[in-house]
Order: structure tokens, then sequence, then C-alpha cells
């Protein structure tokens, strides 16, 4: 570890987790991971998390890679093999409603739906196992560039002069920040309302997504039969469910999703989360990385957040590697640049068509509303394209 290159991830999240696990593999690498907040803990004997997300094969196959998958599929994961988009002119079985199934792809699922605690949690442990230092509920005064490289001076006095500092550190990015990387940000002026839902009809295992005029509803199948909901509406509406009764909220939700599983009963917490999508206009300068939601964030109607900051963080460690094979220092601009090719247009593709559909599916407007039912009629019929898209969201092409 004498020469070993000295990368520092400032945040423990999924993603940072995950570039962590990969690079700590490397033994010319000497990594640290630095987060601000608590030792993600899991328990099976604490209700599922509010917070889930849907993890594509091509993450499933990543985090196999690192050992963490089995640990989580362990636990309380949810795999669902099909999944129903469709507008609120049309109905569930309608020709122009988008569906899908994993069989068509030649695969058991489509995902799976997991708590990001228990995906922390998984990652952690594998982490722990190699030469990785790990500093928890530990704050960074300030990052600032110090000759070629970024010194990250802790709140402890203690200096880190990284070969290559990676940030990780979500949406509010303060390695971002310090290193005054400009973002485009997208207003969608709604807010995530989030929830359990017990509904009256089996889950099927299928992911339900409804387009109302103030945005879409999702259901996601969870292990234990019910679902979890998340609304995207207006920061009136998310706030005003916060406050419903149970009832009130059970009545509000089934006439939303248009009763397509029955009643859904409320059976878990509530929060409420403003959304807002942006984009880095760079991701990399000398000595310095973003990855995740720190480069790019993205509306959840499409599901692909977490998976986006994954293939981000695969192709960095794939890159680092071949470099260090070369020779070459992991914190070189060239170095970087590569990383950035690969992954801002492939990334800017996905926030463009998300934000597009979005904006498509909110409005009310009559005309607009005929369109949609005839471009997803269209898009049912359009065969390779829709094959592709299909593909492109699974993370297995």
């Amino acid at each position: 570890m004498k020469n070993a290159a000295d990368i520092v991830i400032v945040g423990a999240g999924m993603v940072g987790l995950t570039v962590a696990n990969l690079l700590a593999k490397d033994d010319r690498l000497k990594v640290t991971v630095i987060d601000a907040g608590k030792k993600p803990v899991f328990s099976s004997d604490d209700d599922v998390s509010l917070r889930v997300s849907a993890i594509a094969p091509g993450s499933v196959k990543l985090l196999s890679s690192i050992g963490a998958w089995d640990p989580i599929a362990q636990q309380r994961v949810c795999p669902y093999s099909d999944m129903k988009v469709w507008d609120v002119a049309g109905h569930a079985d309608g020709p122009e409603t988008v569906s899908f199934g994993a069989a068509e792809f030649a695969l058991p699922q489509l995902g799976f739906i997991a708590e990001n605690v228990l995906i922390q949690h998984a990652l952690l442990e594998q982490l722990e196992k190699t030469s990785a230092t790990i500093l928890f509920e530990t704050k960074i005064d300030s990052i600032r560039r110090n000759g070629e490289r970024y010194e990250v001076e802790l709140e402890t006095a203690r200096k880190l002069k990284p070969d290559l500092l990676i940030g990780a550190d979500g949406a509010k990015s303060f390695v971002r920040s310090c290193a005054e990387i400009p973002v485009r940000l997208w207003q969608h002026q709604q807010k995530a309302f989030v929830t359990h839902l017990q509904p009256e009809f089996r889950h099927r295992n299928t992911a339900w997504q409804r387009f109302v005029n103030d945005g879409p509803i999702g259901l996601l199948p969870l292990q234990d039969g019910r679902v979890s909901c998340v609304w995207s509406t207006t920061p009136e509406n998310a706030d005003e469910a916060l406050e419903m009764s149970d009832e009130q909220l059970s009545n509000r939700l089934t006439e939303i999703s248009a009763g397509v599983l029955g009643r859904l009963t409320t059976a878990g917490p509530r929060g409420a989360f403003p959304l807002e999508s942006q984009h880095a206009e760079h991701y990399v300068t000398e000595g310095l990385a973003l990855v995740g939601d720190a480069a790019h964030a993205i509306h959840p109607l499409a599901g692909q957040g977490v998976n986006l900051g994954f293939a981000d963080v695969e192709k960095l460690a794939q890159i680092i590697s071949d470099e260090l094979d070369r020779g070459e220092c992991v914190g070189d601009l060239p170095v970087l640049r590569k990383y950035e090719r690969a992954r801002m247009g492939a990334n800017q593709l996905m926030l463009s068509f998300v934000d597009g559909l979005n904006r498509l599916f909110s409005s009310d407007s009559a005309s607009l509303a005929q369109l949609r039912g005839a471009g997803m009629y269209a898009f049912n019929k359009s065969g390779p394209i829709r094959n592709h898209a299909v593909q492109v969201a699974l993370g297995i092409r």
C-alpha cells in the first residue's frame, strides 16, 4: 500500500459505497470514505423503510460482482416481472397502455424493489472486509484546491490531500459546490409524496404507474404484499396528503390510482420530498470526479436515479483500473475526461427524456391528451424501438 494512489470518496450512500467497493478491490489504491451521517443499520425486525429503489438487472449484476447482492436478496426484496403505465384518459388494460414483462426479454424479472438502507448495509458489510477507511459522523470543514490536488479539511483539523476526490454526496453536493461546478436546474413544481399501502387485490409482482394531470402515481410491489406509493404531485397536494386522516388518504390514493389494485389502505409512515432535476455542466476537474446525484438528479417517474449512479461508478472504476495498467495517474484530467465522455451524454439523454415525459403527461390540455394516447399506442407497436428503450432502462443494453 506504500505507493498506492489515495482516493477520497465523500458520501456513503448506495452509489458512494458501491464505488468504494469497486476501487478498494485494487491494491494499487488506498480508499477513504467520509460521511457526515450515522452508519446505516438494517434490521429485519424493523418495518420496511420508506425509501426504496427499483434495482435494474444491470445494477444487480454490478452489486453481485461486489458480493453485495446475495445478502440483499436473502432479505426482503421484491422482484417485479411486469410493468403497466397508462394515462388518466385511458385505463390499465387499454390498447394505449404501455405494458411489458420480463419474459419478453428472456429475464426472470424486470428488477427488484429494495430498501435503500438494506442496500447500504450490504455494501458496507463488503467494504469492511477491505482495507478501506470508513469515517461516519465526520463533517468536512472545507475543500479547496492546493496545487494540482484538492485538500479536504475535516472538522477534527485533519487534512487529506487525495490523488482523486470523488463527490458522491447527492444532489446538494458540497464537493460540487466547493469545486464551483455549475449545474443546470429543472424545477418541476412538484413534491413526491411517499407511503406504504395495503392493496385490496394482490399486486402480482407488477409495477403500476398512472399519469394524472398533476403528475404520475406509482405503486411498487413489496415483499410482504404491500405496495410502496410514490405520488408526484403539486406541493399543495403533497402537504395536504401528509395531514389527511388514514381514511381520507386511502380514499384519495385509491381514486388517483383508478382502483387498479382495489381499495388502498394506509399501512406505513408518510413523507414528502421536493422534486427537481439537475445536471452538472461537467463531471470532472483535475483531481475530482462527480458521480450519481452529485452529477445528475432525475425525476423519479422512471425509477432510474440510482441505476444511473451505479452505471457511473462502474464506468469510472473501469477507467481508473485501465489507466493504472497504463501507468497513468488517477486524478489526471485526460483520464477523468474519459469517464465524463462515457457517461455525460447517456445521462443527459435520460434526463431530457424523463423531463419531457413528465411535462407531457402533467398537462390537462385535451389536444395533448389525444397525442399522449396516440403516442403510447404507437410506442407499444414500435417493435425494435420499444424493445431498445426498455433494454436501456433495464441496464441490459
